[in-house]
Formats: C-alpha cells, sequence, structure tokens
C-alpha cells in the first residue's frame, strides 16, 4: 500500500497511530536532523532540560546503587593515591610543592583531574551506552554528552569539599580567590567536552577509542602537573607542554583553593584557545553524525 511521506526538519510529530482505510494512504512525519548547526539546535536543547536533569540523576542512582559505602568511594580513591604520591614524589623524590604541604598540593591536582578522566570517560561512551534509547525515540543528542559531564561534577563537589577540610586540618584558609572557582570548573567542563564530543563520534565508528582511552588518560595524568610543579618542566618545553588543557585547568584549580602562582588566563591563552576551538567542531562533528549515528550504532 503507498505512503505518502512527510518529512519534518527536526519536528517531532509521531505518525498516526491508527491504520487508514483500505484505499486511502496514512501520513507519515520523518524525522531528520538538520545538516547544520544553528541556534535553533541549543533552543532544542533548553527545550528538553528536564530530559538533561533525568539522565544525569539516573546515571547517579545507577552508580551508588548496591554499593556498600555509597559516596565513601569518590572520597576513597583521592586520599589512597594522595599516600602513594606523597611517600614516592614528596618524600623520595622530594618534589616541593609550591609553598604549600605537598598533600595539599597533590590532593588539589587529583580532585581536578579525577573529574577530566571520569567525565571523558563517560562522554566518549555516552553514545554507544543509549544505543537502545537513540534508535527508539528523537531527542537532542547533546543531552546524552551533557549528562556525561554534569554528573561527575557531584564528585567534584564532594572531593572539592574534602580538600577543603584537609586544608582547614592544615591551617589553610580560602580566600577570596574562592569566588573564581565556578569559572574554573567551567574551563574544565569545556575541556571534557572538547576532547569528549570528538571521540564519542569516533568511537561510535571506531569502537577501538573506547579501549584505548585509559590507557591515554593514565599517560595525560602524567604528562600534567598533577604531582609536580610546573617549574620542573624543562623552558624549551614549556610552550609545547603549556598546550595541554589541563595544565591550565589545575594551575586554576590550585590558585583558588591554596593560593599557588599561577599565570591566569593570559598564560594560558593557546590551550584556552585550541579548547573553544574543539568544543565548536565538535559540536559540528556531532550534528554532522547524526542522520548516520542509529546505523552505527
Amino acid at each position: 500500500m503507498p505512503y505518502s511521506t512527510a518529512e519534518s526538519n527536526g519536528s517531532t510529530t509521531p505518525p498516526s497511530a491508527c491504520s487508514a482505510p483500505r484505499g486511502r494512504t496514512t501520513p507519515v512525519a520523518r524525522v531528520r536532523p538538520r545538516a547544520s548547526l544553528s541556534l535553533r539546535d541549543f533552543a532544542e536543547l533548553w527545550s528538553r532540560r528536564e530530559l538533561l536533569a533525568i539522565l544525569s540523576l539516573r546515571d547517579l542512582r545507577v552508580r551508588f546503587k548496591q554499593t556498600a559505602v555509597g559516596v565513601v568511594w569518590v572520597v576513597l580513591q583521592p586520599l589512597l593515591t594522595v599516600i602513594v604520591f606523597s611517600l614516592l614524589f614528596g618524600r623520595i623524590a622530594g618534589f616541593h610543592s609550591e609553598g604549600v604541604p605537598y598533600p595539599l598540593f597533590a590532593l588539589s591536582g587529583l580532585v581536578a583531574w579525577n573529574y577530566f578522566s571520569q567525565s571523558l570517560g563517560r562522554c566518549v561512551s555516552c553514545l554507544v551506552d543509549a544505543s537502545d534509547l537513540v534508535g527508539k525515540v528523537y531527542f537532542p543528542r547533546l543531552v546524552l554528552p551533557l549528562a556525561a559531564v554534569l554528573t561527575p561534577l557531584v564528585d567534584l563537589a564532594v572531593t572539592t569539599l574534602i580538600l577543603l577540610i584537609v586544608m582547614l586540618a592544615f591551617g589553610f584558609m580560602p580566600t577570596h580567590r574562592l569566588a573564581a572557582l565556578p569559572l574554573i570548573v567551567l574551563w574544565g567542563l569545556l575541556t571534557v567536552l572538547a576532547f569528549g564530543l570528538w571521540l564519542a563520534v569516533a568511537n561510535a565508528r571506531y569502537r577501538d577509542i573506547g579501549h584505548a582511552l585509559p590507557f591515554f588518560l593514565q599517560i595525560g595524568m602524567y604528562v600534567s602537573p598533577v604531582a609536580y610543579p610546573l617549574d620542573i618542566v624543562p623552558d624549551r618545553w614549556r610552550p609545547l607542554y603549556d598546550l595541554n588543557p589541563m595544565v591550565g585547568v589545575i594551575g586554576g584549580y590550585r590558585w583558588c583553593l591554596l593560593g599557588t602562582p599561577w599565570d591566569g588566563p593570559a598564560g594560558s591563552w593557546p590551550s584556552l584557545l585550541a579548547v573553544l576551538a574543539l568544543v565548536v567542531g565538535g559540536l559540528f562533528a556531532l550534528k554532522r553524525g547524526e542522520e548516520t549515528l542509529v546505523d552505527l550504532l
């Protein structure tokens, strides 16, 4: 029986649920993504903000479901890692810590890095993990990577609170610089999206990305100033080293909480520009991949 197809650009109008009488055609609404990114996409994303909240809360519930100690795992991992770093780098290697106790120095770097690594891992696999949902219903695909980077903000808040408690135990009081912390967190979130959007689209086509990511994240922690100060990096390598976006994020995080020296955005502008360019490019890459995304998943 022939069907007439009514195409709607981004429309979510469902087809008629009733069968048409014999000899008559049934109108079909075909949902297709727009070919290019526009402001209408962000308006559509805002209209689906409840879906974003639901997915983020669902991920939180799934993560801590049937765990004996729940949120304690969020705190236990960085604290144990700080103990190892303090013994290896603080005592044995003798790294200085920019005028603050080394446990505080290492913990602040780990808090910022753990948000990046956890968020990136979730963002890269978000499309593949939600393949059933993507294939059944239309919604802005950007909701999935955004939910992946927003959920670990809870972990970041908890570990930052623990860091503040440890600071008080060492006799360090937060200053007015703490007011700039939300901007640094936003910088870190954009850094995750800068890599995550590209890798999420690539992972939908090549699943090797998901397998290789933990290895590269492990290397990334050691090429970022998590456990050592910046001044041990030779001057001839600093221009290349500063291209790492996490150099500015970790430096800004420590500056806000501990008052350690930091060049500020002026010293990190190459990596900041690279992050913004990658985010914009990642949005276009995700938009272009929407039409074939269901077939790949």
